[in-house]
This record gives C-alpha cells, structure tokens and sequence, in this order.
C-alpha cells in the first residue's frame, strides 16, 4: 500500500512538472522574438539618454536635474515598451490595444507638455527644473535659495503650470532643491 501511494505521488509530480514545462514552451511561443526595430529603438533612446545626462554632468549642470531626468525618461521608456507589446500581441483584444494606445497618446502629450513647462519655467529665470505630470497633479523640482522660494517665485510657477495644462493650483506640487 505504501509502494503504491508512493508511486501515485510521484506520478502526479512528474506530471505537475511536464504540465509547467509545456506551459512555459507554450507562453514563450506566443510571445515571439523581440522586434528588432523596437530593440534598436529603446537602444538608442537609452544611449541618447546616457549622452544627455553625460552632458548635464560635464557643462555643470546640477546632478538632481540631470538623474532626475534620466529617471523619468527611462521609467516612460520602460512603460512605453510594455504598453507597446501590449498592443501588439496577437491575442489582445480591441479593449487592451485601444486602452495602450490612448496611454501611449496620454504619455506622449504629457511628455510634451513637460518639455513646455520646463522651457518656460528656464525662460522666466530658473536655472533648471524637473516638471512631471501624472497622478492626478503635477509636480515642479525648482532650485531653491537657503531662505525658500518667494511668494513672486511660487506665482510664476503656479501661472505657467495652470496656463499649459488643465490642472487647477491645488493640483501642483512644487519642490524646492537646495543645493
């Protein structure tokens, strides 16, 4: 009796093991082979990433903005891949491929309205700034004097913010950085 409930036992592993074999295979064949395009895109996205912060480095640019905008960059980047595989698979439904297109338009728009805020917040006399838009808000990292951001300083910010997107004061978060 033992024998036999020994054996049916390793009967049912083995089979729990070719089971998760076959469905690993199959899982890894649905997928595919990465698109080549898609590899050399977010290649050279990185590398122009790499360069950019290289550059911030070497013209003395400060360390928080440079790494601050490489993170941001590179977390779209990654998001922007997975959505993109997403709306590629073949067994994605017209739901799926819609909702990662709309997230696609949603970050692209944002991530031009980002690069706007910043050339604007430089233009009204920041040296450098981070602006981010997501989670319901948009924050601004501003270099900040050892006393704080003036009141003037904190206006300008908030009209620039509210001027180019549709979020209200109460939706903006300003961070100062002290070097």
């Amino acid at each position: 009796m033992k024998n036999r409930k020994r054996n049916i036992t390793m009967i049912a592993v083995l089979l729990f093991v070719c089971a998760a074999v076959s469905l690993n295979w199959s899982y890894n064949q649905r997928w595919g082979k990465p698109d080549d395009e898609m590899v050399q895109a977010m290649d050279e996205a990185r590398n122009s990433a790499d360069a950019a912060y290289n550059q911030a480095v070497a013209t003395g640019a400060s360390a928080y903005f440079a790494e601050a905008r490489l993170t941001r960059q590179t977390s779209r980047d990654e998001a922007l891949a997975l959505l993109q595989t997403a709306a590629t698979a073949e067994t994605a439904s017209q739901e799926t491929i819609d909702g990662a297109m709309n997230a696609i338009s949603s970050m692209a728009a944002n991530s031009m309205k980002e690069s706007q805020m910043e050339n604007l917040l430089i233009a009204k006399g920041f040296t450098d700034c981070v602006v981010y838009i997501g989670g319901g808000g948009v924050t601004v990292a501003v270099p900040a004097p050892s006393e704080g951001l003036s009141e003037e300083s904190v206006a300008r910010i908030t009209e620039i913010v509210c001027r180019e997107t549709e979020y209200e004061a109460s939706q903006l978060s300003i961070i100062e950085v002290r070097g």
